[in-house]
């Protein structure tokens, strides 16, 4: 299956079970009055938009080049990532402030059986998280990856929950509060998540270059070919899960406009081989200096 279909199915997985989690933790937490639950329910409810964003983004992104935008639509799984990326800080916030009302409030210790839906949602999003990273990083999707992130924080969310009932049903009346405090503290590791996967896809956005690791592979994929002396001012940007590289090539002086022409075309060639990511490669001829 080509990258865009794997990234789509996988992102309709995650919708179809965050929408039926959703269902169950709401009606879970608000029946057995348990606020992390509750609480749960709302990240998931986000995770439901964020995957509706990451199909947008996964979608465009696939477009190919047009005459208006001649480097394609990569940048549309960027922004769905940022988009991804400022959901969760906002559900930190919200889900934080909310579990503050409720420590400062009076309320019921949740019903034991709460505890027992729990697990299953964390083995879900745990399998969902492990899915989705590695077709994020299978297809270069940085929208993906911020999805199963996504799923990741609901499961540590989900997590939180339990041990906190746990802790109130065992300390009986005096600990309800303890579910909210759980609460509290998943806020603060979703916010943290998010903070992480936000300033990756500004970095992205800003076109900062890649890890130290691309740059030496596609550097030897260059010098790899014949009649190749030395090469500098290497640029690279992302878009998406492709790559536009500039790079200056340096060869033998009195090599003729023709036979220049056919080195930079197989330096192209070379790095597109050995970095299929790298969708292309702007090749500046100069004479070796030495």
């Amino acid at each position: 299956m080509d990258p865009q279909g794997l990234a789509i199915n996988a992102v309709k997985t995650g919708l179809v079970a965050n929408l039926a989690l959703v269902l169950i933790k709401l009606a879970a937490g608000i029946l057995g009055h348990s606020y992390a639950l509750v609480a749960d329910a709302v990240e998931s409810s986000l995770d439901v938009f964020s995957s509706i964003v990451v199909w947008a983004g996964v979608k465009i992104s696939h477009r190919p080049a047009s005459e208006d935008y001649p480097y394609g639509f990569g940048k549309a799984d960027s922004l769905a990532s940022a988009i991804v990326s400022i959901m969760l800080l906002g559900a930190s916030v919200g889900i934080a402030v909310a579990a503050i009302y409720e420590i400062l409030t009076p309320h019921h210790l949740p019903s034991p059986f709460t505890l027992a839906v729990i697990p299953g949602v964390i083995l879900v999003k745990e399998i969902l998280f492990r899915r989705m990273l590695h077709i994020g990083e299978q297809t270069g999707s940085g929208a993906v990856s911020a999805d199963a992130w996504h799923h990741r924080s609901d499961a540590i969310t989900s997590g939180a929950a339990f041990i906190g009932i746990g802790i109130a049903l065992w300390g009986g009346p005096g600990w309800e509060a303890a579910d909210d405090w759980a609460a509290l503290i998943a806020a603060g590791i979703i916010a943290r998540n998010g903070c992480i996967l936000l300033r990756g896809v500004v970095n992205d956005l800003m076109d900062r270059m890649p890890a130290a690791v691309f740059v030496a592979e596609v550097d030897s994929a260059a010098k790899s070919v014949a009649g190749v002396l030395a090469t500098e001012k290497m640029a690279v940007r992302r878009h998406g899960a492709q790559y536009f590289i500039d790079l200056h090539v340096q060869a033998h002086p009195l090599l003729t406009l023709h036979d220049a022409h056919i080195l930079g075309g197989k330096v192209k060639g070379a790095i597109r081989v050995k970095v299929p990511r790298v969708a292309n490669v702007l090749i500046h001829m100069e004479p070796f200096e030495g």
